[in-house]
């Protein structure tokens, strides 16, 4: 018959040192003993284990504590204490990453002179945001203790230049347009110029940057800079792409072997040119020598250093050239054109095409539909030819409206061509034979050699005087 087991003296509880765990021992148990298992839990309670207490296993052991008798049953346990988790800040870039490697094209190629990722932000971008702490969670150890537990710490900005926080504190923006950057102790920047000590080479890539680069080295062939502030390249440049918003400045010079462009919002500054092409939005200055090559600016090309030297290609100026010598003892075919913008010669040589284009095919429309009138006349026009007749008539209106709107526009960007009286072409020095000066739409071809001249438009030509 099953007996009542007292607990006292016969069952003992062991406490683990970090009392996050409590085991119940039973010294002697009568084959027969059973308990009350509240009882069990009151008498645990007596000897202050309050917490974590395994209730079901309590009822297993009451109805049989002789299974239990071998060694000791954990019958509670704590609950761990858990520290917050710290707050950190996030960036929009990897900021850990300069270089991502060769870009993979969609022809499933790899591009070796794309391996420079620049982290570019502009004024007003979030850079970074802080994601907030998490609290922690107290812990309980079996006698009801609680366990402390630390807080997160709040993640704070490190400051450094041209950053500003938000209003809420919890967001950092670039102040200007720039590259983002961390210095030492892992401050946050945004610098307006982006530097490379060296080439342009496969080592660094191509350059897309939302400020100023400056380079220290050489831009090889077949790479590309583009910035929209202003490029200062401490070296030469070959055959490269070479663009800028702002302003170029070529410490070097250009050997472009008929390859790559330098294109320039404002104005490009280099020492010398050969077989390059260049455009600038204002002005071109070259310090020695322009050779073999295309130029357009804007405004004024200048090139009046100690050789002032222009050979061959085409020069192209809005508003005035300016040289020591122009074309050479032998003749090199040279053309210098001044008083149109290129934008506008360019534009109008377009239009000239388009016109050509045109004309030509309302030619081919006209004489189909003379071939359908002649069917119509003879009554062998079927429902098919009578459609495509009703068609091409369409297409033919259409086409002359085409080609007056093109002939008005060709003709008012002709006019400007008249307006040439501020434009000129001055020689320092000498200019050869050879060399053909356009001043708008007027031509005149040097023949031989002549010092000290500036060519002008007067009375309807293109007028030598000299240069005072």
């Amino acid at each position: 018959m099953p007996v009542e087991m007292p607990l006292d003296g016969n069952a003992e509880v062991l406490v683990s040192e970090d009392l996050l765990s409590a085991s119940l021992y039973f010294k002697q148990v009568d084959p027969d003993s059973i308990m009350d298992y509240k009882e069990l839990e009151k008498w645990l309670h007596t000897n202050n284990i309050v917490h974590g207490i395994n209730i079901e296993l309590l009822r297993v052991i009451a109805a049989s504590p002789a299974s239990y008798c071998a060694q000791p049953v954990i019958i509670a346990e704590g609950t761990p204490a858990v520290d917050g988790v710290n707050g950190k800040v996030e960036y929009i870039y990897n900021m850990d990453d300069d270089f991502a490697g060769p870009a993979k094209l969609d022809n499933g190629k790899v591009d070796f002179r794309e391996v420079t990722t620049l982290r570019n932000v502009k004024r007003g971008q979030l850079i970074a945001r802080k994601i907030s702490p998490e609290p922690a969670q107290a812990g309980i150890k079996v006698n009801g203790e609680t366990i402390p537990a630390k807080d997160g710490k709040e993640a704070r900005f490190k400051i450094g230049k041209n950053v500003v926080i938000g209003p809420d504190g919890m967001s950092l923006y670039a102040a200007i347009d720039g590259i983002l950057t961390k210095t030492e102790r892992d401050k946050i920047n945004v610098f307006p110029v982006y530097e490379v000590n060296g080439d342009v080479d496969y080592k660094i890539g191509n350059i897309d940057f939302v400020g100023t680069v400056v380079i220290r080295g050489n831009v090889l062939s077949g790479f590309r800079v583009h910035a929209s502030g202003d490029i200062r390249i401490i070296g030469g440049v070959e055959g490269a792409e070479i663009d800028s918003d702002g302003s170029i400045e070529i410490t070097g010079g250009v050997m472009g072997a008929g390859k790559g462009h330098i294109r320039a919002g404002q104005n490009v500054k280099c020492s010398f040119v050969q077989e390059g092409n260049i455009t600038a939005g204002e002005d071109v200055i070259v310090s020695q020598s322009i050779l073999h090559s295309h130029v357009m600016a804007g405004r004024n090309v200048l090139c009046v250093g100690n050789k002032g030297l222009i050979v061959g290609g085409h020069i192209q100026a809005g508003e005035r050239l300016t040289a020591r010598i122009i074309g050479n003892s032998t003749s090199t075919a040279t053309e210098i054109s001044v008083g149109v913008k290129p934008e506008m010669r360019s534009q109008l040589n377009r239009l000239r095409t388009e016109v050509r284009e045109l004309v030509t095919n309302l030619d081919k429309t006209e004489k189909a539909l003379v071939l359908l009138d002649q069917l119509a006349a003879a009554g062998q026009l079927s429902a098919e030819r009578l459609e495509m007749r009703a068609k091409l008539n369409i297409t033919k209106k259409q086409g002359q409206e085409q080609e007056r709107a093109l002939k008005q526009e060709l003709l008012e960007i002709e006019k400007s061509l008249e307006d040439t009286t501020t434009a000129c072409v001055e020689v320092k020095q000498a200019i050869f034979g050879g060399t053909k000066i356009v001043i708008g739409r007027y031509t005149r071809f040097v023949k031989e050699r002549a010092e000290r001249i500036k060519f002008h438009y007067a009375d309807g030509d293109v007028t030598m005087s000299p240069l005072l």
